[in-house]
């Protein structure tokens, strides 16, 4: 366990070390080192879902809305339009749109259908040498060669986010109003943006030697070298009850919940889907061979060895027909 966790924060160094003295090598290079380490091949959204296959095509599924007469009424704003979509190697997906990161690390994202929704959070294409992507409700954040962060759109009250002036930064992750980032020291950055008091600098200023970070909607989580996970902020349903977390290789935070992946394979979740315990995990506690976890609105991703994707919690709105997917990229495992 110990040689794994120290494998991913001796990655996310090299890589940092890659960005800052070797500004001449070509990008692809360094990303897909990066690919082999925390890139997101399976992405949970508000409302959708999106998988990168192993061809580096992407799959997304289309958004609907069940009505009282459980009758479907597609509803997708876009954010499933991937199918033209080539030499992908990480996908984020959030609430309207969907980003893709390419192997020559530029940034593809689909553009949102209803004009009222779209706040300039699929403005990336003049995005170069970007390293990672992630997306927040309304806008996204990209991590480029060099440790800097780029972000375009808008908050859900019409704010810019506040992370020009990171440094140092090998990992990033963005929710409706969390935006973290990791730097190569294995401290963490983060804001919250019109919302300072879910979670501030102050409250993950003494976090140290960690490896992996996660924004969820009300709260954040850190993944330490030793396996443990860190928490800071909204414990309403009891998303921050972590503490006895052991062996843990990937955290994914939602809005009320967190999903912990050990190194067996399984998985462990704090907190609840929606909140007010009316939809439920299912048979999460009983995944197994799961290589990535990804947390949306209402609903937690599974991604398996085989290449297939397990779900649970609220699947109402489209999100479940991911369970019919198949040759979805898997990590590189040590």
């Amino acid at each position: 366990m110990k040689r794994v966790l120290s494998t991913v924060l001796a990655l996310a160094i090299v890589f940092g070390t890659t960005a800052y003295t070797s500004a001449a090598a070509a990008p692809s290079d360094a990303l897909q080192m990066r690919i082999q380490g925390d890139a997101v091949m399976v992405s949970a959204g508000e409302l959708h879902t999106v998988g990168l296959r192993a061809d580096g095509t992407v799959v997304a599924t289309r958004v609907y809305y069940l009505s009282d007469t459980s009758r479907q009424h597609e509803i997708d704003r876009g954010q499933s339009e991937v199918c033209d979509w080539r030499d992908i190697i990480a996908v984020s997906a959030g609430v309207l749109h969907t980003v893709g990161l390419r192997a020559d690390g530029t940034v593809v994202a689909t553009r949102v259908t209803d004009a009222q929704a779209d706040f300039g959070q699929s403005d990336v294409e003049g995005w170069r040498d970007i390293a990672a992507i992630s997306t927040g409700g309304h806008y996204t954040i990209g991590l480029r060669l060099d440790g800097t962060v780029v972000h375009t759109g808008l908050d859900e009250n019409n704010k810019w986010r506040d992370i020009s002036g990171w440094r140092d930064i090998v990992a990033i992750s963005a929710s409706g109003q969390i935006a973290g980032g990791l730097q190569s020291d294995g401290t963490v950055v983060v804001t919250s943006g019109h919302y300072p008091d879910l979670v501030s600098q102050s409250d993950v200023a003494g976090w140290r030697n960690i490896v992996a970070v996660s924004a969820g909607e009300y709260h954040f989580a850190g993944l330490k070298a030793d396996g443990t996970v860190l928490v800071a902020g909204s414990n309403q349903s009891g998303q921050l009850d972590v503490a006895n977390w052991r062996d843990i290789v990937a955290v994914s935070t939602g809005a009320w919940h967190t999903i912990g992946l050990k190194a067996d394979g399984t998985v462990v979740i704090a907190g609840e889907v929606n909140g007010d315990g009316s939809v439920h995990f299912g048979d999460v506690n009983g995944w197994k061979d799961i290589v990535a976890i990804s947390t949306g609105g209402m609903h937690v991703v599974g991604l398996k060895a085989d290449g297939t994707v397990v779900m649970a919690g609220d699947t109402t709105n489209g999100q479940g027909s991911a369970s019919s997917w198949h040759s979805i990229r898997v990590p590189y495992r040590w």
